[in-house]
């Protein structure tokens, strides 16, 4: 685990540096694990169950677990308008696994439909059954430390990115896996079943930089 500064969470600053709040969507799914990740972090995090909670985030992860069953509760708490108002205001949004089929623009799938938020084609369940899961490790563009060793769970993969896309991470002949548009992360592995902390604090530094986007009150 990479060793992180101490944060004054009264404050929101640690080091004289201004951290940002992050939340994860806790309608399915393993938001467990991404809140425990950031925490150790020493970044302020909570669980996300109503829209309202959106206007006070820096940064909102969607993780891993059921897509069809997120997308369903995403629509029917009233997420969908909400999430696309989040992104436009330049706050980071990050899907995982299930998360990234969520955002995508498209799916090759007829279900679910996605909320098409980041220009990407997804593949859903790519790589085979749960039996089918395995670790392997990844060049991470952005981040330090060597390669990261990736957990695929019943994952996806990217088929086509658009324009503004950049592909952070591939795996096998080149398959991306993780992808980067602005403010928007996808990544179809589960950093958060990991002990290595460098993805979410990749998705920290994001968050940071858009803080300047927070409306004030």
């Amino acid at each position: 685990m990479v060793e992180t500064p101490s944060v004054k969470r009264e404050s929101g600053e640690a080091d004289g540096v201004t951290q940002p709040k992050i939340g994860v969507l806790a309608l399915q799914g393993d938001f467990i694990e991404h809140i425990q990740m950031f925490e150790r972090l020493g970044i302020e995090a909570v669980e996300v169950r109503k829209p309202s909670q959106l206007a006070e985030l820096d940064g909102l992860v969607i993780p891993g677990g059921e897509s069809t069953t997120i997308v369903r509760l995403i629509n029917l708490f009233g997420f969908a308008d909400e999430l696309r108002s989040f992104v436009d205001r330049g706050a980071a949004l990050w899907g995982t696994c299930a998360g990234m089929i969520v955002i995508a623009r498209e799916l090759t799938d007829s279900y679910p439909e996605p909320l098409g938020l980041i220009d990407i084609c997804v593949s859903r369940n790519w790589f085979g059954r749960q039996v089918d899961s395995f670790e392997e490790p990844l060049q991470f563009d952005g981040i330090e430390g060597g390669p990261f060793l990736a957990v695929f769970i019943r994952a996806p993969i990217v088929e086509s990115i658009g324009d503004e896309v950049e592909v952070l991470a591939r795996v096998g002949d080149g398959i991306p896996v993780a992808v980067r548009s602005g403010n928007l992360l996808s990544t179809a592995f589960h950093p958060e079943l990991t002990e290595d902390s460098r993805v979410h604090e990749y998705f920290v530094e994001m968050a940071r930089e858009r803080i300047s986007a927070r409306p004030q009150k």
